[in-house]
């Protein structure tokens, strides 16, 4: 399958929307953000990535470049109005600022599907090992759901896009899903598709692939994203000491009020 280019209409330079001394600035951010994701093991080579939402405009990383090694330099910046214009084709992008050698990211779609469909501030995309092997073990039960319970680091999840309040102790924690595809691009449907089965839910797994993270904020997503993946590690630890991810414990209750 042939991927259409980009559209040629705005895409200038522009070099000033990723020119700041701001370090919460998305184009210091995202290589910030990215380098410590490298540290822990989840973009490995070149692998995974990160978007932040700024209002209208959407900073992305590129591909094909070390994740430790990124600057503010090596960011692409759009318009998330501009592609929603009709005379695009589905997979052209509207480039308001682009680095003249590196290539966009094939997560792109991914990530704007975040950003239109739940609100999202950030979306993360990381190759954690924890999160293949949690997919791989679904598997191997003909899974397509990661669900957990009766453990502290839930309460990391919120209880969806416009409920407040995170979720509890005692709740399970129910993340899709989906089967990878030769194109990462090519996600993006099935992607999209269980954003509308689990409506509640603020991640997606991608079998033998990864997982999708996004929050309303920088600070929520990359929150979600690491309990995630302690949650992803304790699970396949669990499922090694045949321990399992959904039990029935009672709630404890204090036998006397507190002074």
């Amino acid at each position: 399958m042939t991927t259409p280019p980009s559209a040629a209409a705005g895409d200038g330079t522009n070099d000033h929307l990723v020119q700041s001394t701001d370090p919460d600035h998305p184009a210091n951010l995202i290589p910030s953000l990215c380098a410590k994701f490298w540290t822990l093991g989840w973009v490995t080579g070149t692998g995974g990535g990160a978007s932040i939402r700024n209002d209208d405009l959407v900073y992305i990383a590129p591909s094909g470049v070390q994740k430790e090694l990124m600057k503010p330099s090596d960011i692409y910046v759009l318009s998330l109005a501009a592609q929603q214009s009709q005379s695009l084709h589905p997979r052209q992008r509207v480039y308001l600022r682009r680095p003249p050698t590196l290539k966009p990211s094939q997560c792109t779609p991914l990530f704007l599907a975040a950003f239109t469909k739940r609100g999202a501030g950030c979306c993360i995309h990381t190759h954690s090992h924890w999160a293949v092997l949690v997919t791989l073990l679904l598997e191997a039960h003909g899974s397509a759901e990661f669900r957990i319970n009766n453990l502290e680091q839930i309460k990391g999840f919120g209880r969806g896009p416009g409920k407040a309040g995170n979720l509890g102790y005692h709740d399970t924690l129910v993340i899709p899903v989906i089967e990878n595809t030769a194109h990462e691009e090519d996600l993006t449907e099935f992607l999209e598709e269980a954003m509308d089965r689990y409506p509640d839910a603020y991640a997606v797994l991608v079998r033998r692939h990864g997982v999708y993270v996004w929050g309303e904020t920088v600070h929520k997503a990359k929150t979600q994203c690491e309990s995630l993946d302690y949650l992803f590690q304790l699970a396949v630890e669990m499922k090694q000491l045949g321990l399992a991810w959904i039990t029935d414990i009672a709630p404890t209750v204090p036998t006397r009020s507190a002074a």
